[in-house]
């Protein structure tokens, strides 16, 4: 089934014209849980990964202790993230002579990880010969809450405008025609009708809080966002534009629930970074190898 998101009930480019050199394209990815095969993009699914190559493993051989767990020491494998095939997002950007993307990163990577950079893979499938079986496994003091549960992805095109990415100087041009169409229609500009929250590709990150863009180490440029990985597809306030129409009930306008109450949509993956917060994930597309960085905040 595909998912669709509803057009914004105002033109936001007729009434905020300053925003329209701005827009970025984003591909929500709307994750639902499933049991997707190596060879389908899935978001926490198996990944199509080469037998003879050795699994990847956090750098650090030695976490420190949070709350609720002790210090874990050894060899840490990543987890599966995200795998997305040429295919499914022709809209992304693959390297030459790849048709396949794969995102990893260490299981205690919000807040507990001395090597905060996780694996960015762009592969051709068609050199990935025998595909590993069954990827290592974590260990069981790691947090659950960064290990993406399985899912089907449902890919969608969708556009992007700035929040927290506006200029400053350009929000203080706009506040007051916000607040405007705010007290006219109940609209929020920042949860409704600016960038797409969730898990999604490109476009502008679902910041929980203020910015934060690393600097390529590299050439130096600002990076670019490849990768929002959200505690929700939506919350109590975004649900009215950003929720799905397949996920709707149509009396309520609402997520349908299931026959036990739950809602698959709100969060399908099962994460939670902090409270209720995300990891966004950068590359640097100037530099021939494409380093990465990464950001994580919650409320």
């Amino acid at each position: 089934m595909t998912r669709t998101t509803p057009p914004r009930p105002v033109d936001v480019e007729q009434l905020f014209p300053e925003l329209a050199p701005l827009r970025r394209e984003a591909i929500r990815l709307h994750p639902r849980a499933g049991s997707p095969s190596p060879a389908q993009s899935s978001v926490g699914g198996p990944l199509l990964w080469p037998a003879d190559e050795p699994w990847p493993l956090c750098p650090s051989t030695s976490h420190p202790a949070g709350w609720d767990r002790p210090e874990t020491e050894g060899p840490v494998p990543m987890v599966s993230v995200v795998q997305i095939h040429r295919r499914d997002v022709p809209q992304l950007d693959f390297p030459a002579g790849t048709d396949l993307l794969q995102v990893l990163w260490c299981p205690f990577i919000v807040g507990l990880c001395p090597e905060p950079t996780p694996r960015v893979l762009w592969r051709s499938s068609d050199s990935v010969g025998p595909v590993l079986v069954t990827a290592p496994s974590t260990v069981s003091t790691a947090p659950e809450d960064s290990i993406p549960a399985p899912c089907v992805l449902h890919p969608e095109p969708v556009v992007d405008y700035p929040s927290w990415d506006m200029p400053e100087e350009l929000g203080e041009e706009l506040r007051f025609r916000m607040e405007e169409l705010k007290a006219r229609t109940g609209l929020w500009y920042s949860y409704h009708l600016a960038e797409a929250p969730g898990i999604k590709l490109g476009g502008y990150p679902s910041w929980t809080q203020e910015p934060c863009w690393p600097d390529c180490p590299a050439c130096g440029q600002a990076m670019d966002h490849l990768l929002t990985v959200s505690s929700w597809e939506y919350d109590g306030l975004s649900y009215r534009t950003w929720l799905p129409l397949e996920d709707r009930d149509s009396e309520t306008g609402e997520e349908r629930r299931d026959t036990t109450g739950g809602r698959g949509a709100h969060s399908p993956a099962q994460v939670m970074f902090g409270d209720a917060g995300g990891v966004y994930i950068f590359e640097c597309r100037s530099c021939p190898d494409r380093p990465v960085d990464h950001h994580w905040d919650c409320s």
